[in-house]
Formats: C-alpha cells, sequence, structure tokens
C-alpha cells in the first residue's frame, strides 16, 4: 500500500489530508518528495512562525537533546525557568503554566478560574458565538461553532454564548455569578473576525463593576503574528490571563497560561500538573524562537509584510468585487472574505504551488511565517490574481 492508502488504513478519519507528501521545508516553503515547490501561506496553522528548517530553533534544539530530552517536572529545568523569564519580560505578566498545547492549556486556564472564583461565587464563563479554544471537553464547553460541537454533549455546566461584537446583548448575560469572560481579540477559525473597540471597551467596563476575570486566547494570533506580541496589545486592555501555544515552541509541542496578579496565588502545590508540558527542548526551541521574533525583526516584518499584502488583497477585492466580499485581519492573521464557497480556490492555489487554508465555508484564512519575503507575497498575489481572472470569466 502506498502511504494515503496505509493512513486510511490505520487512522481514525479525523484529518482531510492534502495529497501531497512532504519530504523537507525551507523558510516558507515545502518541498513534496517529488521535488515540486510549495509556498506555506498556513505555516502550520499559525505554528510555523519562524518558517521551516530555522537554523537557530535547529541549533537549540540539538543543543538540549545533547543534555537531556525529559525530565520530571520535579526537577528545575533551566530551559524552563529562562523562557518563562522571557515570556513574564516581555509581557508584564506575574506567573506562567506550561503545557502540551493550546487546548491544555486552556483547560489549565479554566480551573485556574473556577479555583479564584469558587468563595466568591462565581461560576459563568463566558464565550462568544463563532469562537474556537479547543476540542477537549471544557475547551469544546466555550467553542462556539456548532462543526466541533455536535455529538458531544452535555458540556461544561455554566457555560453561555453571546454574540461577537455585540456589547448590549453580551451586557445582558453578565451579571454578579460571571467568573470570566473569554475572548479572542482575532476570531481564527470564526473567519478572522476582529473585536471592535468599542465592545473591547465594553468589556473592560463590566470587569470593573462585576469583577469577572478576562481571558485572553491568543493561541493564534499570539507572539508577535499580528505585529505586535498580542492581539489585544492595538487595544486599551489588559487581561487577567493569556493563553498562548502554537508558535511558542518552535514547531514542538508546548501552551502555556499567563496569569496577572489578580490569580497568581491561585494554584498550590499539588493542585494542577503535567507530565509532559514545559519539555525542555520545546522550551530551548521556544526560548529560540521569541528571539527571533521579539529581537531581531519577525513581529516588525510581520506588521509590514501583513500591512502589504491587505493593501495587495484590497486591490483584488476592487478588481474583483463580485468575488472578494472583505479583507480583514492585523499583520501576518488575515481573512479574505469571499462571495461563494472558498474549498475550490483552495484547490487552485494548491496546483499553483500555493497552500491556502479555508475556513468558516467562504473564508479564506492566511497565517503566513514571520519571515515571508515581498517577493513571495507578490508570488502569492500573483496566483490569486490569476485564479480570481479565471473565475471571474
Amino acid at each position: 500500500m502506498d502511504l494515503k492508502a496505509r493512513e486510511e488504513e490505520y487512522f481514525f478519519k479525523t484529518y482531510k489530508r492534502l495529497d501531497i507528501e512532504i519530504a523537507r521545508g525551507e523558510g516558507c516553503w515545502l518541498i513534496s518528495k517529488t521535488g515540486e515547490r510549495y509556498l506555506d501561506l498556513f505555516g502550520g496553522l499559525a505554528v510555523n512562525s519562524l518558517g521551516y528548517n530555522h537554523p537557530k530553533i535547529n541549533e537549540a534544539i540539538r543543543t538540549q537533546i545533547n543534555k537531556y530530552i525529559h525530565l520530571s517536572n520535579l526537577f528545575l529545568q533551566e530551559s524552563q525557568v529562562d523562557l518563562a523569564e522571557l515570556l513574564i519580560k516581555n509581557t508584564g505578566y506575574k506567573k506562567i503554566f506550561f503545557s502540551n498545547s493550546g487546548t491544555e492549556a486552556m483547560e489549565g486556564t479554566i480551573k485556574l478560574a473556577r479555583k479564584w472564583g469558587k468563595e466568591k461565587g462565581k461560576s459563568e464563563l463566558i464565550a462568544f458565538h463563532g469562537s474556537f479554544h479547543g476540542r477537549t471537553m471544557g475547551a469544546l464547553s466555550i467553542t462556539g461553532r456548532e462543526k466541533y460541537r455536535n455529538g458531544y454533549e452535555p458540556f461544561l455546566q455554566g457555560s453561555i454564548f453571546s454574540t461577537y461584537n455585540d456589547a448590549q446583548e453580551l451586557i445582558s448575560k453578565v451579571n454578579q455569578k460571571t467568573l470570566a469572560v473569554v475572548l479572542e481579540f482575532i476570531q481564527g477559525e470564526g473567519g478572522i473576525n476582529e473585536a471592535d473597540a468599542q465592545f473591547v471597551q465594553t468589556i473592560s467596563e463590566l470587569r470593573e463593576k462585576f469583577g469577572f476575570l478576562l481571558i485572553a486566547d491568543e493561541i493564534q494570533s499570539g507572539i508577535g503574528r499580528t505585529g505586535k506580541f498580542f492581539a489585544f496589545n492595538h487595544l486599551n486592555i489588559a487581561p487577567d490571563v493569556v493563553v498562548i501555544a502554537k508558535p511558542l515552541g518552535g514547531g514542538l509541542p508546548l501552551g502555556a497560561f499567563l496569569g496577572n496578579e489578580r490569580v497568581a496565588d491561585v494554584f498550590t502545590y499539588g493542585v494542577h500538573g503535567t507530565t509532559f508540558g514545559g519539555n525542555p527542548v520545546a522550551c530551548s526551541a521556544g526560548i529560540a524562537t521569541i528571539k527571533e521574533i521579539v529581537e531581531n525583526g519577525g513581529m516588525q516584518n510581520a506588521e509590514n509584510i501583513g500591512s502589504y499584502l491587505k493593501s495587495k488583497f484590497n486591490e483584488l477585492k476592487l478588481k474583483y468585487p463580485n468575488l472578494i466580499k472583505d479583507v480583514r485581519g492585523r499583520g501576518c492573521m488575515l481573512g479574505i472574505e469571499l462571495k461563494h464557497e472558498g474549498e475550490s480556490l483552495v484547490t487552485e492555489m494548491l496546483k499553483n504551488k500555493v497552500l491556502i487554508n479555508c475556513t468558516n465555508t467562504n473564508v479564506i484564512r492566511l497565517l503566513p511565517p514571520l519571515i515571508l519575503t515581498k517577493d513571495e507575497a507578490d508570488f502569492a498575489i500573483e496566483q490569486f490574481d490569476s485564479i480570481f481572472s479565471t473565475l471571474n470569466k
């Protein structure tokens, strides 16, 4: 059997795989076993912020492997502490917990919030329609997309949904029992929807009045992707807890949540833990990743190349008004909303050697590596233009 047949034989049907066998990656490009080169504009779904085979990440991994690959979290681990210090210094938060993934970090955050709110009589979590916070039962309980929820009921008690960017509806649902509001400042799976400033201001005012926690899901939008370290840094607000993952481990499994002084002393020894979370090799790769993004221009390039791409897509919107409905997002987290379903465009772009992703049926989601160059962006735009021109006819 070939690889595809073997995969179908052995795996549960959870992933609709692309029909390409990848041999290696270089920068923003993936090279197939037959030698074809593909420009990757969804970068491991926001994981590969520095592309593939980045020398500093590879070196950090090799160095740590030669020391040890795993230690129990009962031991002090230098790479863990170094990465924690780097994140705390760059974000201003007080405490951190490392996990294996974004979903697991969200689960830990829910536990942190519940423990914080227990004696305060607060138990209700408010999330938003269109949101995506993970696939485990706690995270799924606050994920506002029926596509992922259907069939897994019943969910976590006290989970409430409100309409994204609808301040009046949120006001009607917040009360003294509200434990936390969980928000993606840019919804990823939901179609690259941005929280508007007035909506965020309302959340801030409600938090002041009712004393709940604000939890920011920055799993997809965080660590420089939008041109700032966090997406909420574009707005005048500071969440109490921030959940991060995807690019954090430089391609290795790593997630975390950061908390401010309100939650800094909630956990005590033994009440939460993980076997593999904060793996020393992943943390070493994370240190190299954060330094490149923050200190060596990755975040600035994300802002610059993202603005360039957005301007080019807006030109295509003017050129093809019957095909493109909207262009939105920040930095290297962009959405092109089409006036038709998007999977056919994904297929055509694949033929043109550009990898893109479609979410929410008709939104092309772009999450390119932050190292994307202008020449590579121009190549992608040329392919979009060519296909739109054909569709337009």
